[in-house]
């Protein structure tokens, strides 16, 4: 069902100054950055040399689900990516084993893939994304 660690999602309140601290001082790679209006967020995706990337969101509106999280828990951490070979069906197999779902069905996510949430009431308090491989 899962294939890797996609991405760790890591919340932050100015991508900016984050994004200097990832480049410039731990030398990673920035691939992506952009402003995603339709989403209230700007991204930036960098590698590490490796499988799994780092994805650091700054939201754009204070009303979004992600500013709310920035508000209560401050920066860090938001989220692991799990990738999956079959989104559907692994969102099947979580349901029937009593998770609970932020995203009922997939949708597309920030990159271009489909994507879906379990609720961290169900997964001892991390937000799990799965995005189709």
């Amino acid at each position: 069902m899962i294939t890797r660690v996609r991405h760790i999602g890591i919340a932050v309140s100015d991508l900016d100054e984050a994004i200097k601290l990832y480049r410039n001082v731990l030398g990673l790679e920035l691939e992506d950055n952009r402003e995603i209006k339709e989403m209230k967020m700007r991204v930036a995706l960098f590698s590490t040399g490796g499988e799994t990337q780092i994805e650091l969101i700054q939201p754009t509106d204070n009303e979004t689900a992600l500013a709310k999280f920035i508000e209560k828990r401050g920066e860090g951490i938001h989220h692991i990516a799990l990738e999956v070979d079959d989104i559907e069906s692994a969102l099947d197999i979580v349901r029937k084993k009593g998770l609970f779902l932020v995203d009922e069905k997939p949708r597309i996510g920030v990159h271009g893939k489909k994507i879906a949430f379990i609720h961290p009431k169900s997964t001892r308090g991390v937000l799990l994304e799965f995005v189709m491989k």
